[in-house]
């Protein structure tokens, strides 16, 4: 067997889907683990303002804070701060969103499972009045 290393600068970073995120959003992919693994991870940059939909993961997803001030949310839960250093754990098949503040930029890293080969399911999106309770 062989290592496989990813040097820096040899993946292509990607705009956000409009149809997964509201406003400027920048995504890094970091790794897809080949199978028999299934963890997969990028890095995801939100200008202010910005955020993701509502999504769940069939297995759960943990956020690593690497900059910035961001927000979390889960379904029923408060809108809670995020800083560089936190690292926050949303349960398999919990409903959430995460970005950045109204003010500040906020990138962090995800990491997530597949589960028959998906990893997020994408719902609505996180509307301006609900985002800026």
């Amino acid at each position: 067997m062989e290592i496989d290393i990813k040097r820096n600068g040899s993946r292509a970073s990607a705009k956000g889907s409009p149809d997964w995120f509201t406003g400027s959003v920048r995504v890094d992919p970091l790794f897809q683990a080949p199978e028999p693994a299934r963890a997969g991870a990028g890095q995801v940059t939100f200008d202010p303002g910005a955020r993701t939909n509502w999504h769940t993961h069939p297995l759960g997803q943990t956020l690593i804070i690497t900059s910035g001030l961001g927000w979390v949310q889960r379904e029923g839960g408060p809108i809670e701060e995020v800083r560089p250093g936190d690292v926050v754990w949303f349960p398999p098949g919990l409903k959430h969103w995460h970005g950045a503040t109204p003010m500040t930029a906020m990138t962090h890293i995800a990491i997530q499972e597949s589960l028959d080969g998906k990893n997020v399911s994408w719902m609505e999106k996180v509307g301006d009045e609900q985002y800026r309770k």
